[in-house]
This record gives C-alpha cells, structure tokens and sequence, in this order.
C-alpha cells in the first residue's frame, strides 16, 4: 500500500508543477487572441482561407512566406524565402519593415517583447 501511496503522491506533485506552466500558456494564447482583434483584424483573419486585406493568419506558424493560397502578395514577401517560426515570427513582428522591406503592410510591429509572445502563442495555436 505505501507504494501506491508514494506514486500517487509524485503524480500528484508533477501535475502541480505542470499546471502552472500550463495556465501561462493559456494566458499567453488569450492575450495574444486580444491582441489580434486590437492590432490584426482589420486586415487579417484567424480562418483558414478567408482572406482580407492581409492573408490569412491560420496555419501561418511553419508556413512560407507569401504562400497563404488566394492572396496576393507583395513580391518582397513572395521572394523573402522565409518560413514563419516563432523566432521569424517576432522579428518580424518587432519591426515588420525592417525585416522584410518593401512589403505591403502597414502595421507599424509590436514594440514590448511579451506582446509579440503573445501574438505568437496565438498564432501557433491556430491549426
């Protein structure tokens, strides 16, 4: 019996300590989800194929640049040979001109660090 106790004891032990990691990165999901509909959607979406101004957002974790299907891009981003991975994600997001000059968009980037790891656990959870 004490064995069992012992083992119950340690599950019980690693689910604390999981779960706090756990509702961090639900955080970071919700917060990065405010941010989209505060700085993204006007011209971009979270669907997948339906497209605005922007592409896309869905699936662009892992994603080519200037590959979303049925939009058309600039060709600074269609020749940028990029692949979006959360570290291309917030550069680019830091300064979206300065790593990819002459593309069409707008946005001015998000300055503070947390936000962009914000706006990037969001994006890597749309799949």
């Amino acid at each position: 019996m004490a064995g069992k106790s012992g083992v119950s004891c340690i599950v019980v032990a690693l689910g604390a300590l999981l779960l706090p990691g756990v509702a961090a990165a639900q955080d970071a999901v919700q917060n990065g989800a405010k941010l989209f509909r505060a700085n993204c959607f006007v011209c971009h979406t979270a669907e997948a194929g339906m497209n605005k101004i922007g592409p896309s957002l869905f699936g662009v974790v892992g994603r080519k640049s200037g590959t979303a299907p049925g939009f058309t891009y600039s060709e600074a981003m269609k020749n940028a040979g990029i692949v979006w991975t959360p570290e291309n994600i917030d550069k680019y997001l830091a300064d979206p001109k300065g790593f990819v000059p002459n593309n069409k968009m707008i946005f001015l980037g998000l300055k503070k660090p947390e936000d962009r790891q914000a706006a990037i656990a969001y994006l890597s959870s749309l799949k």
